[in-house]
């Protein structure tokens, strides 16, 4: 079975992520190609560090060759971003990463993007699930790679520094090159490194590097920026006087950040900081968007600048879409990923390091003092996340209970509504929220509880546990 979640198509590695399904999803996208008119000006394919990239892009590309179709493979491993960009900047139909992002080592994955540099939508995804229930094995034929590169249908590039240069343009380097700050970069042993260091390096940031080296176990520890999965990066940041620490999760799309006082930024605290940032010091205007499961803090800010705030299903793709729509300044997620208006239609670390480097320069402030700033102005509010693992049986009965049955806990908060757009969501009176969901790309239900009060966003997700028996 090859099915897409929220973050494309992700499974472990030799159990359902094996040649003969990788090939059978490339013809599936190349016979989509072949139906749409849209194969003149190829597809481009790019892979992460993760056990078995490189090669799945190479049967993949052995495909699209045996297609017809001409099939650009990036020379070495790049950031999930350095796909979109080039998709987007060459007017491109399609691309494909081979990646499972912030996934576990024993996963990987393919995510495939659309014209304009889009994560391929639901309606995408289930015509290219519809294309590969009709493949017939036998037509599944692949193309010898050195035979493919002689005949130009597999052409090898290295297009890094069009989309490092589009980075460099889009902030403000003069800024930065005033400031000499220190800036402590954790790729957690994935692919953002040579791009983060080419541009802190050009702005003359001063550049430490840990957890650089190619691990495709990554470390033993979960490639995702976490307060977890930070520490070393804390410990660096505290020890080195820096004025920045920056993470990214496996393929570069999500950031994690810790601040000059060593504290972790959750995602949440990111986005809020560089929408106040862009609205207040760089004097942008325009609305916001967010998922589901995403700080309302967000709205708060928004409503203070007379702007609007908009919430989306969770899954990037609704988030650019919404972008898209309304003309929004920024657009993200809990888990790490955003992106700004005039950059690519997707989540990139690397370009959302670059304008967390340029805040700091151009309001002569620490990150610690502009968020301060933000919580004098807003308040503080809290949130709560809880990850749980199941079986399918026990998915099963929380889906009836939750989501057909619609039962709930007795819960000590007024309720201002429910909906059912993504999961389960309650909006309290008070202003906060909990939402229970199922991941869109790991086999997790996720508690997300976003309060005035800390204690009590931890008695609603303890709450949640009791009631469908989770603990």
């Amino acid at each position: 079975m090859i099915k897409f979640g929220t973050g494309g198509w992700r499974a472990v590695i030799g159990e359902d992520f094996t040649k003969y399904n990788i090939q059978k999803l490339a013809k599936a996208l190349a016979v989509k190609m072949q139906d749409e008119g849209v194969v003149e000006n190829g597809i481009v394919l790019g892979y992460d560090r993760r056990f078995l990239s490189k090669e799945a892009m190479k049967w993949a590309g052995e495909i699209f060759a045996a297609e017809g179709i001409t099939a650009y493979l990036i020379n070495r491993s790049s950031p999930t971003p350095l796909i979109m960009y080039y998709v987007l900047n060459h007017r491109m139909h399609y691309g494909m990463m081979i990646t499972a992002s912030h996934n576990p080592a024993i996963y990987n994955g393919i995510k495939v993007f659309t014209y304009g540099g889009r994560d391929a939508d639901e309606t995408q995804t289930r015509d290219i699930e519809e294309y590969i229930n009709n493949i017939d094995d036998c037509s599944i034929v692949a193309m010898e790679y050195e035979k493919a590169l002689c005949r130009g249908l597999i052409v090898e590039i290295n297009p890094l520094n069009e989309y490092l240069d589009n980075i460099i343009n889009s902030v403000d380097m003069q800024a930065i090159r005033q400031t000499g700050l220190r800036v402590a970069l954790d790729p957690m042993y994935g692919v953002s490194e040579t791009s983060l260091k080419t541009i802190l390096l050009t702005a003359r940031c001063d550049v430490y590097t840990i957890h650089e080296r190619h691990d495709t176990l990554f470390g033993g520890k979960l490639p995702s920026p976490s307060v977890h999965t930070l520490r070393s990066l804390q410990n660096y940041v505290i020890d080195h006087n820096c004025d920045i620490g920056i993470a990214t999760d496996g393929d570069a799309d999500r950031i994690g950040v810790i601040d000059d006082t060593g504290r972790f930024l959750h995602p949440n605290d990111i986005l809020v900081l560089l929408y106040y940032y862009l609205v207040k010091y760089k004097g942008w205007h325009g609305p916001v968007v967010r998922n589901i499961a995403t700080t309302h803090m967000l709205d708060k800010v928004a409503d203070s600048f007379g702007e609007k705030c908009y919430e989306v299903p969770v899954g990037f793709k609704h988030i650019s879409a919404k972008m898209n729509e309304t003309d929004a300044i920024i657009g993200g997620e809990s888990s790490g990923g955003l992106t700004v208006r005039g950059h690519i239609k997707g989540k990139d670390g690397i370009y959302a390091a670059a304008l967390l480097v340029e805040m700091i320069a151009l309001t002569g402030k620490k990150l610690s003092e502009i968020a301060k700033d933000i919580e004098e102005e807003y308040g503080s509010i809290y949130m709560e996340e809880r990850d749980y693992k199941f079986s399918q049986e026990k998915k099963e009965d929380i889906y009836q209970v939750l989501l057909i049955d619609k039962y709930l806990p007795v819960l000590p908060f007024d309720i201002e509504k429910i909906s059912y757009l993504d999961g389960c969501k309650i909006y309290f009176k008070n202003g906060g929220w909990v939402i229970t969901r199922f991941s869109g790309t790991e086999p997790l239900l996720r508690i997300f509880c976003e309060m005035p009060r800390k204690d009590d966003a931890r008695i609603i997700c303890e709450i949640f546990e009791d009631f469908l028996k989770i603990k």
